[in-house]
């Protein structure tokens, strides 16, 4: 497969964030080894921010860049975290160079300890908002350069756009669930009035109101309370009572 395609590949993973049952953790998995092919790079990682803003590792390449990339938020150092911060890509950055140690001490003694030499890190980023950062590591003292820059850069807007959209969707169904729980609610609700109406005698809005106060006094759900009284499992003489 030649490096054209390779990106398309990439590319079409992306696409295919567009289904519902898309799985974000093995998308994420599958760009790293996609960014290892494609920019001939040693190991590769995503942090991507939770709802507070704080990185979280997501994905890695392998077990050494998982370390390296959980000791870098645990210290809260590295362009990793720079990157996220300031929405700036930060590349060939050299880890014995004495800037380097200087700006990023840990992480370089630890970067260098895991056995690389060069590191990179890009901004997942859609306009103005920065959903996390794209880490690139490199045993081999060897920069990016500017054309393997902008495919990196790619494949990491690329990405933002899939996490986005898989947030949409979440949120989406988060939302279509709570209409559905609310309809299927309301219908036991309305089912609970009838049985109270008919074997009361009475018209649905006071058993409605008996309802209500019930659930109030004994500090249950509405839904909750009908649906037992469906199921038999509450006396409708207590209601009345009460």
């Amino acid at each position: 497969m030649t490096r054209e395609e390779r990106l398309l590949a990439a590319v079409i993973d992306a696409v295919d964030t567009l289904v519902d049952d898309f799985d974000l953790i093995d998308f994420l998995h599958t760009l790293c080894d996609r960014c290892t092919e494609l920019l001939d790079v040693t190991a590769v990682g995503v942090m991507l921010a939770d709802p507070g803003g704080r990185l979280q590792l997501i994905a890695a390449s392998d077990e050494h860049t998982r370390l390296l990339e959980l000791f870098a938020l645990q210290h809260e150092e590295g362009p990793c975290v720079r990157c996220h911060a300031d929405g700036t890509a930060r590349l060939n950055i050299p880890l014995d160079s004495p800037v380097t140690a200087a700006e990023y001490p840990l992480f370089a003694a630890q970067a260098r300890a895991a056995g690389f030499a060069v590191t990179h890190a890009l901004p997942m980023r859609l306009r103005e908002q920065v959903v996390g950062a794209l880490n690139l590591f490199d045993a081999r003292e060897q920069d990016i350069d500017a054309a393997d820059a902008r495919v990196a850069q790619a494949l990491a807007d690329v990405a933002t756009i899939a996490i986005l959209q898989h947030r949409t969707l979440a949120h989406a169904n988060q939302e279509r669930a709570q209409l559905r729980a609310a309809l299927s609610s309301r219908i036991v609700i309305e089912q609970a009035k009838g049985i109270l109406a008919e074997r009361w005698d009475t018209g649905v809005d006071e058993a409605f109101a008996a309802l209500r106060r019930y659930a109030r006094a004994h500090r249950t759900g509405l839904s909750a309370l009908a649906q037992r009284l469906i199921d038999g499992e509450l006396d409708s003489d207590a209601l009345r009572r009460a």
